[in-house]
């Protein structure tokens, strides 16, 4: 059993349900601390947040990622206890074993074989942990930033652990996302019997042009790096159940994924200005869960292509699809971000897993890196 692999093991065994670390955390530290790796534990709120650095100097290079997972869904449906790691077909199963602990096990092995060669490395090193990425996220990557950057520790290159891949492992890299914008809208009519319409204003009648003004426009044509932003409607609830009740009130929530051709504050504006020309009488609140980033070719993304070239013989593709992740709260610091990881083909689902060797092909990957930007 590789070292990654056993690595991986143990921290699938640990039921660290959202925010919960269960003690992911402190295993880390017992492989890094004794390789001169300074610790950090950050806690806000519920959330276990670490920041493990080697060197004081720069350039700062750093492994982000996170040791919380999603709920395993109907256990009864898994092959295998969720939280027992198990080995079948050449491949580990496991929440988390894609999503992310598999990757948490590349980047400590990488360290390790990386240091144990270069022991004197330029720069530094340094593992961004949080507990808190599958849910709220709001105790953990961007507090541990916000913590960073108050005290002018600036990052200049950071890889996330995300599973990234499609076919083969490094075939994807992402070095970006869209933003991520949700609305909350209600729109008010007049409760009233089905049989007197015209002594009711239905809502949903009255919003119905408004909506499909909404899911007709066209909001950019992206660009080079990014595809055209998207509007979905995610849920929409009316009416009380009753079948002669003409509803008082519609209740909307919507998303926008979004290119680097548009701001928040222009797709508020665009909205609100489609609203405003239906009639009825609304209220809407607004929530951004990230802007769009984008990191360019240049040293990090050069360095990480070249070490999938070196270890897979792939040329990787640069991608900014997909939802959102952690990079969003570290790439508006001026770093260069980008995203890299096993497969992510059974993320969230039932009977998730990685391939082993891919597991030892990341490692190799993230060494690599390491030693084109800090040899």
């Amino acid at each position: 059993m590789s070292d990654t692999l056993k690595l991986a093991c143990d921290l699938i065994s640990r039921h660290s349900l959202t925010p919960e670390d269960a003690g992911c955390q402190p295993l880390l530290i017992s492989r890094l601390e004794r390789l001169g790796f300074n610790v950090e534990n950050l806690r806000f709120g519920d959330v276990d947040n670490l920041w493990l650095r080697r060197g004081s100097k720069g350039p700062l290079f750093v492994f982000a990622g996170h040791t919380d997972v999603v709920p395993t869904g109907d256990e009864s449906k898994w092959h295998s206890p969720p939280f027992e790691p198990t080995q079948r077909d050449g491949m580990l199963y496991g929440r988390g074993s894609a999503d992310m602990k598999g990757s948490l096990a590349a980047f400590v092995v990488a360290c390790e074989r990386f240091i144990a060669k270069q022991p004197n490395h330029q720069g530094s090193i340094a593992l961004l942990i949080t507990s808190d990425e599958e849910g709220a996220a709001v105790g953990g990557t961007v507090k541990v930033i916000e913590r960073l950057e108050a005290r002018n520790e600036k990052i200049d290159w950071c890889l996330v652990g995300e599973p990234t891949s499609t076919e083969k492992v490094g075939d994807t890299i992402k070095n970006g996302r869209r933003g991520s914008l949700n609305g909350w809208l209600t729109v008010h009519g007049k409760q009233g019997h089905v049989a007197y319409p015209h002594l009711a204003k239905n809502p949903l009648h009255s919003f119905a042009p408004i909506m499909a003004k909404l899911c007709a426009e066209e909001w950019d044509r992206g660009n080079e790096f990014f595809p055209p932003t998207s509007f979905q409607i995610a849920n929409m609830n009316a009416g009380n159940g009753t079948e002669n009740v003409v509803p008082g009130r519609l209740d909307l929530q919507f998303n926008f994924r979004f290119s680097t051709e548009l701001t928040p504050e222009v797709i508020k504006q665009r909205v609100e200005t489609i609203l405003n020309s239906g009639d009825f009488h609304y209220e809407i609140r607004w929530k951004l869960s990230g802007k769009p980033f984008l990191t360019a070719a240049g040293r990090l993304v050069d360095a990480a292509r070249a070490a999938i070239k070196e270890t897979t013989g792939l040329d990787s593709e640069l991608s900014t699809s997909g939802g959102t992740s952690d990079g969003r709260f570290i790439a508006p610091t001026g770093a260069e971000v980008i995203e890299l990881g096993p497969l992510n083909a059974t993320i969230h689902q039932v009977n998730e897993c990685v391939s082993i060797a891919d597991l030892d092909e990341l490692t190799e990957i993230y060494q690599l890196t390491l030693q084109k930007l800090l040899e």
